[in-house]
């Protein structure tokens, strides 16, 4: 069992190289000398009993969230687009936008380990340095691996409820050639369907349906531009039972039918 430190952590700026500096404590930082065009991880950590979360938002919005929600000590990093090729990250966030996760037992282990160190000297920004390295680099696996749970915004959605709409969504998007149907979905993620259809839209910002929807289209239109196969066929593979359903749908999404789709990309 992690147990919280709640004594107030000091304020930190730890250079680890020219493009990536951690920061720990509470802003703010306005001094801080910001890898160029750096991308900020956030983790907070607020009340015992409240949840940890990891937040990837635009640097120039560090110093802002280092000072925000007086009950939350953050460690955040700010790591340069180099530095993330350098580990080998594959998924890289928009620097406008902000992403907000649930924090995962074995990252949370790893930045409290970094947060709560009280090594002094040379010795304590040693250990620190390869925390933060580690940190780093076992953030960006849980995040190309699709291991992190999305926090649905202003939600009341508990973290195991938060688990089991994950796991819809990868059925979705691993089994959607097969006949999937609501009731089927929520019972092989443990939900009812109700907290399903409530959920899924509040964490994806779609429902079911559309999710299912856009994945089977997505494939159908790679089909029609890869392969030789009959549109009628290419339906089917991707769950519609008949080709006037397919066409239906694929229209509304990409406002041509699936055989002037086809035509088009041909003589592209």
């Amino acid at each position: 069992m992690i147990t919280l430190n709640t004594a107030p952590v000091a304020r930190r700026c730890l250079v680890v190289s020219p493009e990536f500096t951690v920061l720990t404590g509470r802003g703010p930082f306005a001094e801080t000398a910001m890898p160029p065009e750096a991308l900020a991880v956030a983790f907070g950590f607020g009340a015992i009993d409240a949840p940890a979360t990891l937040s990837f938002v635009g640097a120039a919005r560090a110093d802002q969230l280092m000072s925000e929600d007086a009950g939350v000590t953050r460690i955040v990093l700010l790591i340069a687009p180099s530095g993330l090729t350098r580990i080998g990250a594959a998924t890289v966030p928009q620097a406008g936008e902000r992403l907000d996760f649930h924090l995962p037992s074995p990252l949370r282990a790893i930045a409290l380990a970094l947060r709560d160190c009280d090594r002094t000297s040379e010795a304590g920004d040693i250990y620190r340095s390869a925390k933060a390295i580690e940190l780093l680099c076992e953030t960006w696996t849980a995040l190309d691996g699709g291991d992190l749970i999305p926090v649905a915004g202003d939600s009341d959605l508990s973290l195991a409820d938060s688990r089991r709409l994950l796991e819809a969504r990868r059925l979705i998007d691993e089994q959607w050639g097969q006949k999937l149907s609501l009731h089927g979905i929520a019972a092989c993620c443990g939900l009812n369907r109700e907290k399903l259809t409530r959920g899924f839209r509040k964490m994806f910002a779609c429902s079911v349906a559309e999710a299912l929807a856009e994945r089977r289209l997505s494939e159908a239109s790679r089909m029609l531009v890869t392969t030789d196969l009959p549109v009628s066929s290419i339906g089917y593979e991707n769950g519609y039972l008949n080709n006037a359903s397919f066409a239906r749908a694929f229209g509304r999404r990409f406002g041509v039918s699936p055989s002037d789709y086809r035509a088009a990309r041909a003589a592209a």
